[in-house]
């Protein structure tokens, strides 16, 4: 309508970091980091030695239009020895697939690759979106893990009830791309809203 602000969209300029971990659905982070950049965030990708068996680093380099990150030692900035800086500048770190595996790692506070050293370094929020088979997600365990994470700040996405890798059917499934891009945009208004009333009370 007339005199309306212009809507801005909330990817845009932002530095995101998307860590991806070993589940068959890391397949579908590809369209995750390719609507990003669409978006107009800067997107700069991580993966666990696992990923990389279900895609390759040149597909996701090939979609971010910058070099993955696999390995802690390898340093694309000198000054930044284990790529913490990164998570420093960044607006937020989404780790998807959040396997089992990382949900566990995370919440025992181990850091034995490259993407469990950043989550738990992390200097922004993180969000997780699992998929993994149903009986692990429901597993007592996995739910105390996730729950902990939750107390802990990081935010979670999913997972959906559907079709799964192991043929069955049930909760596990990695939300869809849009609904992952959807709400990692709402968690950035909701932070620039946090932002702007600190500001305002500051002033």
């Amino acid at each position: 309508m007339p005199g309306d602000v212009p809507s801005v969209d909330p990817f845009n300029g932002r530095e995101i970091i998307v860590a991806v971990c070993g589940g068959i659905a890391a397949y579908k982070i590809a369209d995750v980091v390719s609507k990003l950049v669409q978006r107009g965030a800067g997107v700069t990708v991580v993966m666990t030695p696992d990923a990389q068996r279900f895609i390759t680093p040149l597909t996701l380099q090939a979609l971010s239009g910058r070099p993955v990150l696999t390995d802690p030692f390898e340093l694309a900035d000198s000054a930044d020895p284990q790529h913490i800086g990164l998570t420093e500048r960044a607006s937020l770190m989404l780790v998807a697939p959040a396997t089992a595996n990382i949900i566990g790692k995370v919440a025992c506070g181990l850091s034995d690759d490259l993407v469990s050293l950043m989550i738990i370094a992390a200097g922004c929020p993180v969000v997780f979106a699992p998929a993994m088979n149903n009986r692990m997600w429901a597993n007592p365990i996995v739910q105390a893990n996730a729950a902990k994470l939750c107390e802990n700040g990081y935010r979670f996405i999913g997972p959906d009830d559907g079709w799964l890798a192991c043929r069955n059917i049930g909760p596990g499934r990695l939300a869809e791309p849009q609904r992952i891009i959807d709400e990692l945009g709402g968690i950035l208004l909701e932070r620039d809203a946090v932002e702007n009333r600190r500001i305002r009370k500051a002033e």
